[in-house]
């Protein structure tokens, strides 16, 4: 656990000395800034986060490749995997690591976003179970997002294509299930709806808290996981 610890606390202060950490964070606050300005705020609409946690769902598909792309890929371009693969370490400690340090980075790029539930304490009275609910799917939802994304670096040296490759793929992933299954109706809707993502943020984001959907993005996140830790140890014997 103290190595696991190292790597991931070493992983997510890496994100703050290199400037991609402070552009992306910088991005996302600005978008969901001005999402809450112009979804949340309206006259007259309840007080609530509804619209900032749907739209905020797309923004990570963007957000979460960037964090991820560079995780495994600039391990492979210095070199510097070679003395982790040497050291007594194993594979799952250097995957699980990187990927909680990602997590965490995550969790700190959402954590200021707190200050527009304090905005609509000021001007009203919001349900904080929704509010919890929504956040919560965002947090699962980011993390499925950096597990596919932990896969795409694991593949290859560079950020780009990992960071595009990460993107395309979570494209086909909700495009495939959601419009997928909408498009082709039965039988298919039955076996593509449970894959969507779309479908259980909504859920989080009309604050309803369903175990079913806690389940399966945690072990979507340790599934994707194992596939990077396999891809890493093949490559180790290449």
């Amino acid at each position: 656990m103290k190595v696991l610890a190292a790597i991931a606390t070493r992983e997510f202060a890496s994100m703050f000395r290199l400037p991609i950490g402070w552009v992306v964070m910088a991005l996302y606050l600005l978008l969901t800034g001005v999402v809450f300005a112009a979804v949340t705020l309206r006259p007259g609409d309840p007080a609530s986060l509804r619209g900032l946690f749907t739209l905020s769902d797309w923004l990570l598909m963007f957000v979460a490749p960037a964090i991820s792309m560079r995780l495994l890929s600039d391990e492979w371009r210095q070199g510097s995997i070679e003395p982790l693969m040497t050291a007594p370490i194993s594979d799952w400690q250097i995957v699980i690591g990187k990927y909680v340090g990602a997590a965490l980075f995550l969790l700190s790029l959402l954590a200021p976003t707190l200050v527009y539930v304090a905005v609509l304490e000021a001007l009203s009275s919001p349900d904080y179970g929704p509010i919890l609910a929504g956040y919560l799917g965002l947090l699962l939802t980011g993390m499925v997002y950096l597990a596919l994304g932990i896969v795409c670096s694991a593949l290859t040296s560079s950020q780009v294509v990992a960071f595009l490759t990460t993107i395309f793929a979570l494209l086909i992933l909700r495009i495939g299930t959601t419009m997928g299954a909408a498009a082709l109706g039965a039988p298919w809707d039955s076996l593509l709806f449970p894959l969507s993502i779309d479908i259980r943020m909504l859920d989080f984001a009309r604050g309803i808290i369903d175990t079913r959907h806690i389940v399966v993005m945690l072990a979507a996140c340790a599934w994707l996981v194992t596939i990077a830790v396999s891809i890493v140890e093949s490559r180790r014997w290449r």
